[in-house]
């Protein structure tokens, strides 16, 4: 059943779903805003099984065994996430007797967009983009870029969703949709850019230049540190147009409390 689902608003938009009666969509803790009284809020450790049931376990085995695998399972789900710096627990909402309606949001003032799966290929979203899904979408933490992922900072612990439905994601500023083929088949963007992507994209994080003098200028003078993401493939790509980072320098400029420097983000003092 197709999640029914409208965003609305402009600087700071919100997702209105509307549930069909036993119908359940979640989100990651701290994005719900509202819902009828007929939609039961309920909140797990435990991720969807992409099933449909809500999350519910699909199977197994019974007695102890089965609730022991389900517990391992849940652990694991749990442990990922906390690595991942994502909220531990999920909100599960299902519409009781009647059609109901829920509200949610992202944290930044920004676009959202549904994206709609049909079980051929997964999409991955960075981290915190993740807003809410139905429950026959699963949620998991992928790790992409290996050694040059880690030190690029943004992009190594990435969102993946898989199944079939509806999965909302938010960002900041505006988006834009593009694909790397359109482009001779490989695009380089600051890594704090990267909202989603589909399977079937590579994605990497390489070093902005060489260590030469227009290398070091780069890093230094440039305001994008060391790092730079690459995006190839053919496929569906959405970039945002401001970035957590320079939203925080912008607050901390107006406030008289910039610390970032003259010479970009390669000497930051920013320690928070």
């Amino acid at each position: 059943m197709t999640l029914q689902q409208e965003i609305v608003g402009n600087a700071m938009q919100m997702a209105i779903v509307n549930l069909h009666p036993g119908q359940t969509v979640y989100c990651e803790a701290g994005k719900f805003l509202f819902k009828t009284t007929n939609v039961t809020m309920e909140t797990r450790l435990s991720g969807p099984s992409g099933n449909g049931n809500g999350g519910q376990s699909g199977g197994g085995g019974g007695g102890m065994g089965g609730m022991l695998r389900q517990a391992m399972g849940t652990a694991m789900q749990v442990g990922q996430r906390m690595l991942a710096g994502e909220s531990l627990a999920f909100q599960y909402f299902t519409a009781q007797g009647g059609q109901g309606t829920v509200g949610f949001a992202g944290v930044l003032p920004g676009e959202m967009r549904a994206l709609e799966l049909d079980g051929t290929r997964a999409w991955f979203a960075e981290k915190d983009a993740f807003v809410a899904a139905e429950s026959s979408v699963e949620f998991g933490i992928a790790f992409q870029g290996g050694r040059t992922g880690m030190s690029g900072g943004e992009g190594f612990v990435l969102e993946k969703f898989t199944g079939r439905g509806t999965v909302i994601i938010a960002g900041a500023g505006n988006f834009i949709d593009l694909n790397p083929a359109d482009f001779g088949g490989r695009i380089e963007v600051d890594t704090g850019c990267v909202v989603a992507f589909e399977e079937g994209i590579q994605y990497g994080v390489q070093r902005v230049g060489g260590l030469n003098r227009q290398g070091i200028m780069n890093a230094v003078f440039g305001g994008e540190g060391l790092s730079l993401a690459t995006l190839e493939g053919n496929g569906r790509v959405i970039l945002q147009s401001l970035t957590i980072e320079s939203l925080a320098n912008a607050l901390k400029k107006a406030q008289g409390g910039d610390k970032q420097g003259p010479t970009g983000g390669l000497f930051s003092t920013h320690t928070g």
